[in-house]
């Protein structure tokens, strides 16, 4: 039987990809930071604690999901967010080496500078601006160094079974009839769904290499929050304001891309599989919440 490590169990793209292996025999090795009900606790930053556990459970394949995602906490703490984003992958992608495992690593699209107005391909050089975007470029960098059979996914503007914009806004919406959102930071809104379906489809393949996983169609946070409220019945006025605007406001924000959109091409050039469209991935998400 197949086993797959997965790390990060507990949070959005963990969940969805436990919740996707339903649909096969196979072993999930979970675990996260905290040991829980069928949940090993591992530190992906203790290389020691790395190597021993890897060598013991001898997964097939390691699914990284675990990161240091809060943006403007990673500008504060960039020691925790290297170890975590960058030191972690390298510590898992040794070990994978060390026993032969696929390596699977999440990445985002916070490496590339945002600053382009046509979308991104895999093969356009990184340069991130944030602390965030830097530590999991190092990432990046170090899966690919330490071992050969890889897949490295950029995905972006994720949201899934935990902390997100989408329950961010139908939160605030509780007891705000306004809200001031970004329209100038572009990008395509993805379901940890439909990223766990791409994890599926790409696991089991010889395909390795640099992928973007984003939804099709793009839309700004403004329009995004716009379509959140419509779906939900919410009665909410959503201010379209700019990065200037919402940073006078906010000024410890992190930089952040304002143009994120990710060319899938090589999903398009060697593979038949393509993601739904962030409308109708919202439809789906929504409807599961209200379930």
């Amino acid at each position: 039987m197949k086993r797959i490590l997965v790390t990060g169990c507990n949070g959005q793209l963990g969940r969805a990809v436990n919740r996707e292996y339903t649909k096969e025999t196979v072993e999930m090795i979970n675990t996260d930071i905290v040991e829980g009900e069928g949940i090993f606790a591992l530190d992906i930053t203790k290389i020691e604690d790395v190597i021993k556990f890897v060598t013991e459970k001898k997964p097939d394949v390691i699914i990284n999901c675990a990161a240091h995602t809060n943006v403007d906490k990673c500008e504060l703490e960039w020691d925790l967010a290297y170890r975590i984003n960058a030191i972690g992958a390298r510590n898992l992608s040794i070990a994978a080496n060390k026993i032969g495992a696929k390596m699977i690593q999440v990445s985002t699209d916070y490496v590339f500078p945002g600053d382009g107005t046509e979308p991104i391909t895999e093969f356009d050089l990184p340069l991130p601006k944030s602390a965030y975007g830097k530590t999991k470029y190092e990432g990046e960098n170090f899966v690919k160094e330490f071992v050969k059979e890889h897949f490295i996914i950029r995905t972006a503007w994720l949201y899934g079974d935990g902390h997100n914009f989408v329950k961010t806004m139908l939160k605030l919406s509780e007891n705000h009839d306004t809200l001031n959102v970004v329209k100038d930071q572009i990008g395509s809104p993805t379901s940890a769904k439909e990223l766990a379906r791409l994890i599926h489809y790409l696991e089991p393949t010889e395909n390795y290499g640099t992928f973007h996983g984003t939804c099709e169609g793009v839309c700004s946070w403004a329009e995004f929050a716009d379509a959140i409220f419509e779906r939900a019945g919410k009665q909410v006025t959503v201010h379209h304001v700019t990065t200037e605007e919402y940073r006078r406001l906010n000024p410890n924000s992190a930089d952040r891309p304002a143009y994120s959109v990710l060319d899938k091409y090589m999903l398009r050039l060697t593979t038949d599989f393509r993601m739904a469209d962030w409308q109708d991935a919202l439809d789906e998400y929504m409807r599961e919440l209200e379930q």
